[in-house]
């Protein structure tokens, strides 16, 4: 297993309930193949530019030590949520 750091910005206009839930699925999906090690909620952030005319967003920074084939699954589920406004997931260097 590798470790891993991922950054989350979900829309702002998301309500709490809603955006734990989704959180709770993505740390769902690294658990049941990893474990995650630290979990930092930034809070609402200004962003460097605007994406879709919103100039804020809430992050989420999780480190985490799982699969390749988690981290695969991590970023297709990303992608299709509404919810998020960007993803990144990055390896650690050993």
């Amino acid at each position: 297993m590798r470790k891993y750091e991922a950054v989350f910005i979900f829309l702002p206009s998301l309500e709490d309930e809603a955006r734990n839930q989704l959180f709770d699925r993505l740390k769902g999906i690294i658990e049941s193949n990893g474990t995650v090690s630290d979990v930092d909620e930034w809070g609402v952030r200004k962003l460097a530019y605007e994406i879709n005319d919103i100039s804020e967003g809430y992050y989420i920074v999780i480190n985490f030590e799982t699969t390749p084939e988690t981290v695969e699954e991590l970023d297709r589920v990303c992608k299709i949520s509404d919810s998020i406004m960007r993803h990144m997931i990055i390896r650690e260097d050993e």
